[in-house]
């Protein structure tokens, strides 16, 4: 069933949003030729929009251009996530470290909230709830760092983590395993311990990554 089209009016913007949920979604498989023509045909657009899409897209890393062979969604190799992994602990554990110095008492409290959350998907099993209040959690965490720049870059990585088909949530004993983390990262930053904020949450996103590798040498034995 071919794709709805987009309206006339609409900016390269929306196409590259619709890329980029087909490429999460694994409609537009890693290490897939992207069939221009075909896009522009199901979209109803013209190649001129499609391609400044692309472009961004290719930006975002989610999406590689090659001279002369066309457009290929990205594949992601256990070495970059080992790599991208370990850059986001750093800037995570920084998030971590600037957080739990000038959070005020307000945004304890909206990390709280979310944390509860967390519980609450934890206790009934519900990985994809989880997965929402883990993101809220960490993106609320951010924010409170007010440098945009981290954000970004943050941001940025996260959308290439999604290109891998694999939920480290799905490792077996890691949902309650994230929950203990997320304790403990809570309990530093509400006791103003920026470096051990720093510390438990570079632990966490090396953990998380541990999980992704467990799941990836599982399927691979059943290959």
């Amino acid at each position: 069933m071919p794709a709805s089209r987009i309206a006339p009016l609409a900016l390269y913007q929306e196409v590259a949003e619709r890329l980029r949920q087909r490429i999460y979604s694994h409609d537009l498989a890693p290490g897939t030729w992207v069939d221009e023509q075909a896009l522009a045909d199901d979209y109803g657009i013209s190649r001129t929009p499609l391609r400044e899409a692309l472009k961004v897209l290719a930006s975002e890393g989610l999406v590689t251009l090659k001279p002369r062979r066309g457009c290929y969604v990205t594949e992601i190799s256990e070495r970059d996530l080992d790599e991208i992994f370990t850059v986001m602990a750093l800037l995570e554990g920084q998030c971590a470290h600037i957080t739990a110095r000038k959070a005020t008492d307000a945004d304890l409290e909206r990390l709280r909230k979310i944390h509860e959350k967390l519980e609450k998907a934890a206790v009934g099993g519900d990985i994809d709830g989880y997965f929402e209040a883990n993101q809220a959690f960490h993106q609320a965490l951010q924010k409170i760092t007010d440098n945009r720049w981290l954000l970004q870059v943050i941001e940025d990585l996260r959308k290439v983590i999604k290109l891998s088909r694999h939920h480290s949530l799905f490792s077996e004993g890691r949902l309650e395993q994230s929950l203990a983390e997320h304790r403990g990262i809570l309990a530093a930053l509400a006791e103003r311990d920026a470096e051990r904020a720093e510390l438990l949450m570079r632990a966490h996103i090396d953990s998380g990554r541990a999980a992704l590798a467990r799941i990836a040498k599982a399927k691979n034995k059943v290959a």
